[in-house]
């Protein structure tokens, strides 16, 4: 009995590492895009590829701490070409890129003697984005070309040179007919119909390191990043095309026709490309927006939204002139210090704020302040209020 016990455990370290199992695993995230501070579900799946069947299996996820604890499942014996499926959920309030896996399984000999670990090679990523906030439909300046019905429209030609016609159809305006096609083709040609142009909109974050103060999921940073993911969805989902911009001069999705994106087919492409750019913003090293302002001097119609942190007189000349580069502009400032100091719901201007506010009025900017614990959607229906009185104020002084 001594003999048997003394070779027993030598005898399970061969058998184990002798034994060939065949296992495969695969995760799966639902969803894959999560907003912060809401859950999403992992679901993995072991398989046994032999044909043996496997021992006692213990699985094991690597995850992230701040995604919380380490996921440990114990399989018991999987058959011949038999499969488990195991799920656990992950949470963080922190928005980022987490990698999950790779996945590592441990196997045991029949006495639970011995163990042997293998590790898969792949993982995946969870990407959690900023928190998005349902906005109102409000009219502000600027958007009254694109909204609801009142959208432009511009012909598809440009020119004699330039057109792309169709084919005649029964019911068209004779008065359309172009005339070179027709004769080129052969057939009755007609000028393409009017395409409505959508209208525009530019996200401004601001970024600098030096304009916020604090860190964390109740920082002015952070709900200046959730702002600006909000406004990009809420301008989307009516008809807008949109880019966002930061203090770097950096334009999301890209920088072709100015950076716009939205179009029906692409808008979703669009809205995906630039949460996964706020999932991962972070301060940048730069004292100024003069490089955001470059981006803006083209001009051209459509509507300015920013999210400026601390502003002092230099910076804020530079953000009033963005103001006359577009149709219309929008202004959300934060004073990081007022915004630490101040208890959660004071209304009103923030101290060290002021200023700055009536100087962005006076450039023709809607500017509100951003006190702590207001949300946002009280603060775009009080901007939305603040332009109607200022508009009615100017209409009064007119007349």
């Amino acid at each position: 009995m001594g003999l048997l016990l003394a070779v027993l455990p030598l005898v399970c370290v061969l058998v184990l590492y002798r034994t060939r199992y065949r296992v495969a695993g695969s995760r799966r995230l639902s969803p894959g895009r999560v907003p912060a501070g809401s859950e999403a579900r992992v679901h993995l799946r072991v398989e046994n590829v032999s044909r043996l069947p496997t021992g006692l299996l213990m699985l094991q996820d690597r995850v992230p701490y701040v995604l919380g604890p380490r996921p440990r499942f114990v399989l018991d014996r999987v058959e011949a070409g038999g499969r488990r499926e195991v799920s656990y959920r992950v949470r963080s309030d922190l928005r980022g890129r987490y990698p999950l896996g790779p996945l590592q399984l441990r196997l045991t000999d029949p006495f639970g003697m011995c163990e042997l670990t293998r590790s898969f090679s792949t993982y995946d990523t969870l990407t959690v984005i900023p928190r998005v906030e349902a906005l109102p439909p409000v009219r502000l300046g600027g958007e009254a070309k694109g909204y609801g019905e009142g959208r432009q429209r511009s012909l598809a030609l440009a020119g004699e040179d330039d057109v792309i016609p169709r084919g005649y159809r029964y019911g068209d305006d004779l008065r359309r007919v172009h005339w070179r096609s027709t004769a080129r083709y052969g057939e009755l040609m007609v000028r393409r119909e009017e395409q409505p142009q959508r209208a525009r909109c530019t996200v401004l974050l601001d970024t600098r390191g030096v304009a916020f103060a604090g860190a964390g999921p109740g920082s002015a940073f952070e709900w200046a990043v959730s702002g600006a993911a909000s406004v990009l969805v809420h301008m989307l989902e009516r008809g807008f095309s949109v880019r966002l911009l930061t203090d770097t001069g950096s334009v999301v999705p890209g920088e072709g026709a100015d950076g716009f994106a939205g179009a029906s087919q692409e808008s979703a492409d669009a809205a995906g490309l630039m949460m996964d750019t706020l999932a991962v913003i972070d301060h940048s090293d730069g004292t100024g927006l003069s490089r955001a302002y470059d981006v803006l001097r083209g001009g051209g119609e459509g509507l300015l939204v920013a999210f400026f942190g601390d502003l002092d007189e230099e910076q804020a000349a530079v953000a009033a002139r963005m103001r006359q580069r577009s149709g219309g502009a929008l202004a959300f400032v934060l004073d990081s210090d007022a915004w630490q100091r101040e208890p959660a719901g004071v209304p009103g201007p923030l101290d060290g704020a002021e200023e700055r506010l009536r100087s962005l009025r006076e450039a023709g900017w809607t500017a509100v302040s951003v006190p702590r614990g207001v949300s946002l959607e009280e603060l775009w229906r009080r901007a939305d209020r603040e332009r109607s009185g200022a508009a009615a104020a100017s209409g009064g002084e007119g007349a």
